[in-house]
């Protein structure tokens, strides 16, 4: 996992997720997620995208009690955006390292006769 940092020089492929990862909104804060701190890190292998989330660092997420309500939202906004259409698979983890959001494609392959 690589830590998310507005001023890191990233890899080519992360670039484009970066930059469609800016287009997902925090519904809490009104900003995107990176900005908002949502994302702890992330990383790309071939097909494969992992996303760690930190939902713990804004108190706005325990005070309103909106967090459950939240934290959905933003991990269909990863899923609609990155699986399927850039990646075959999407995992999107939180800080404790469980799985809370999971995509799997299944590719056909030809069978070899």
């Amino acid at each position: 996992m690589k830590v998310y940092m507005p001023d890191r020089e990233w890899p080519e492929p992360y670039k484009s997720v970066i930059e469609e990862l800016k287009k997902i909104t925090d519904p809490i804060t009104g900003g995107d997620i990176l900005d908002s701190g949502v994302v702890a890190g992330l990383e790309v292998r071939g097909n494969t995208l992992k996303i760690w989330l930190r939902f713990e660092s804004h108190a706005e997420y325990n005070i309103i009690g909106e967090s459950a309500i939240a934290y959905s939202k933003i991990i269909g906004d990863i899923m609609e955006r990155f699986a399927l259409v850039k990646f075959d698979n999407v995992y999107v983890y939180d800080l404790g390292n469980n799985v809370v959001g999971k995509f799997e494609g299944r590719r056909t392959r030809p069978r070899a006769e």
